[in-house]
């Protein structure tokens, strides 16, 4: 069953990124950044782009939301349900006008969008912890990863491409797309679960304090419950928050400070860092089967520390080259960055408890997501106001270098407090298959 599985996620794989590229927020903050220059003020125009960065980490938020409403549900049922929406709203946003309604139009599909997205992500995981054993699921998720973030750097160079040929190129391109995704969907319909059953009566019998909730306090009951995931969430937020802030900074000095259109604006925000990922997610890959999420994190992080402290010289001293030097350093930490986003807390978290603590580290994501885009535009265009002679906005990068540094500290001092024997891996559901699964 596990091959059938994979074959059908390789191939959902394919076709569910041209849904992902409609609505990747580097991806869309370029399109809005040029397609909307002049129709709104430049002032209002960031502040979308911001909105746009925050939509695909603060969508998370939700993620409990999608837990109780999944919750003893069918799992692949549910997530049909949220790519078909997903479809219909990818399709709308290619037909927004260039218009001040148009604009926001697009903002607001785009977060639908990334809600449903949220929602499968988080679904998704508690899937491969049924399916796959924890010392494959790294590398099964790298190969999964490497085919979308492929997919999605060439659909998005070639949107980008086609954009600076005809502007009006997204009418056409979100409609095929959308279509061309119902392959993926009719893909994940033929996934099976495994031990379905048992994982929906498990999910069925938590009552009380271990029962998926709409509140946000489950959030903190489970952060309580379990202070080693709490210290990595902190360390996690910190690192996140860094990162954050600084997505939507690139989409905006890659047009405003370098005057890159479409084409060389998508290549440095999201091209060139998921071509440079398939590089490292097989390393990475093996790292994580290998060791602790705390451990792979000790090392990881500092791919992005990296990154963000290139972004800070590249725009200190305006300098394209060490802009896309930034952009391949990001893309290797995105590549493991992939990996334990959807894996991490399956080292964390009881049978039965996976979507619950999957929601707790989406949830935080969608804090941090809501606050860093905002926090780092709004202290960007306060900076570059006072003088823009000095370029006193390159600072801001300055401030992402220091938060993302401040969360691999903290990484790695939980790495160096592990026992010498580590602390306990999740191991698969053993369960027997549904009786329509036998012998698959």
């Amino acid at each position: 069953m596990s091959r059938r599985n994979y074959a059908l996620e390789l191939r959902a794989a394919l076709f569910l990124p041209f849904l992902l590229v409609v609505v990747d927020s580097s991806i869309v903050g370029v399109i809005v950044k040029n397609a909307y220059e002049g129709v709104v003020s430049a002032a209002l125009l960031n502040q979308a782009v911001a909105i746009l960065s925050a939509s695909t980490a603060a969508a998370n938020i939700v993620s409990f939301i999608w837990v109780k409403l999944s919750n003893g549900l069918n799992k692949i049922a549910f997530i049909n349900g949220l790519q078909v929406s997903m479809i219909a709203l990818c399709v709308l946003i290619g037909f927004a006008p260039r218009t001040t309604l148009g604009l926001w139009g697009v903002v607001g599909a785009v977060i639908a969008g990334r809600l449903c997205w949220a929602g499968f992500l988080t679904l998704r995981s508690t899937i491969w912890s049924a399916n796959y054993g924890p010392h494959v699921r790294a590398r099964i998720t790298g190969k999964l990863a490497t085919i979308q973030v492929l997919m999605v750097a060439g659909l998005g160079l070639a949107l980008g491409k086609a954009l600076n040929l005809f502007p009006d190129a997204d009418r056409w391109f979100y409609p095929i797309g959308g279509a061309l995704s119902l392959v993926g969907v009719w893909a994940w319909a033929g996934v099976r679960v495994r031990g379905h059953r048992a994982l929906l009566s498990a999910e069925k019998a938590r009552t009380g304090s271990d029962a998926p909730t709409f509140s946000p306090l489950g959030v903190v009951r489970v952060l309580k419950a379990d202070p080693l995931y709490a210290r990595y969430m902190l360390a996690m937020f910190l690192l996140g928050l860094g990162n954050l802030m600084t997505t939507p900074l690139v989409v905006i000095v890659v047009r405003d400070q370098f005057r890159l259109e479409y084409l060389g604006g998508i290549a440095i925000t999201t091209a060139i860092p998921m071509l440079f990922m398939p590089l490292m997610i097989p390393v990475w890959a093996r790292l994580l089967d290998r060791f602790h999420v705390v451990q792979f994190r000790a090392v990881h992080s500092w791919a992005f520390v990296s990154a963000t402290w290139v972004s800070y010289l590249a725009v200190q001293f305006d300098s394209q080259a060490l802009l896309y030097v930034a952009a391949i350093l990001m893309g290797l930490g995105f590549a493991g960055g992939v990996l334990a986003w959807n894996l991490g807390h399956l080292d964390f978290a009881p049978k039965g408890m996976e979507s619950q603590y999957m929601g707790v580290h989406a949830t935080l994501n969608g804090v941090r997501g809501i606050m860093a885009p905002f926090i780092g535009v709004g202290l960007y265009q306060v900076l570059d106001a006072a003088d823009p002679s000095l370029n006193l906005g390159a600072y801001v990068f300055a401030l992402c270098t220091i938060l993302t540094l401040a969360g691999g500290l903290g990484f790695l001092h939980l790495a160096r407090s592990m026992p010498a024997g580590g602390w306990r891996r999740q191991q698969p559901v053993e369960t027997t298959p549904p009786a329509r699964a036998a012998g698959s």
